[in-house]
């Protein structure tokens, strides 16, 4: 696309008026934050509802879940995914659901809260993270430098996995970031992100390149069990 057409997308986009009510919400900010959810892809009001949504997003941006009733069968499906692919060297953190499943899981297992290398991290087959939630009207991960293992678990290894349990699975962002208000009282964590599928670009002749910026494979290993 030529630089003339592009800007003229940009005019068009620019002729058409927003809806008043959005415009009102951009105002001064004393509109509830939660009055733009109208506007936005609906969530789900129950899990079933919110899992429909994460997975059929997820299956668009190429993220795989995989579906498990209990931690026994998330840790034997997790030492399958290793046995598959290989792993020999796989980074984590201290965290309620890793400290169960990751132990083992490969010949090498190195804990980010040890201050981890950054060499070492980034010859690890594999990131495996908790997470603070997962958005199902985006299809998103939330992840936290004091819930995920640090800023550079997630995006340094070429997998990266994240453990999670079916309550953590929200309906939107604004639930999200409710979570981490309560969550953290005394202060937000100092890096927080969403990831909506895996690190892709398509700067290059529009070819869609995984991997670009960051893993380029992105698991979800849902335990049904708190």
């Amino acid at each position: 696309m030529s630089k003339s057409e592009v800007l003229g997308r940009v005019r068009e986009a620019l002729s058409i008026p927003s809806h008043p009510e959005v415009r009102a919400l951009a105002g001064n900010g004393t509109r509830d934050p939660r009055e733009a959810q109208k506007f936005m892809p609906p969530g789900g009001e129950n899990f079933a509802e919110r899992f429909a949504s994460f997975s059929r997003l997820a299956e668009k941006l190429k993220v795989e879940i995989i579906r498990v009733p209990d931690r026994k069968t998330a840790t034997a499906s997790l030492l399958q995914l290793s046995t598959e692919l290989e792993w020999k060297n796989v980074a984590s953190h201290h965290h309620a659901l890793t400290d169960v499943l990751v132990p083992g899981v490969a010949p090498q297992v190195h804990w980010t809260d040890d201050k981890l290398d950054i060499a070492i991290l980034e010859n690890c087959d594999a990131g495996i993270s908790g997470c603070e939630a997962l958005i199902a009207h985006t299809g998103s991960v939330l992840i936290t430098s004091k819930g995920s293992g640090g800023r550079a678990l997630s995006v340094l290894p070429p997998h990266h996995v994240v453990v999670a349990t079916q309550d953590q699975l929200l309906s939107t962002m604004l639930d999200g970031y409710d979570l981490l208000r309560k969550k953290y009282p005394k202060g937000l964590p100092s890096f927080i992100s969403f990831i909506t599928g895996a690190s892709r670009t398509g700067d290059i002749e529009r070819i869609l390149v995984l991997g670009a910026h960051g893993p380029k494979r992105l698991t979800i290993l849902l335990i049904e069990e708190a």
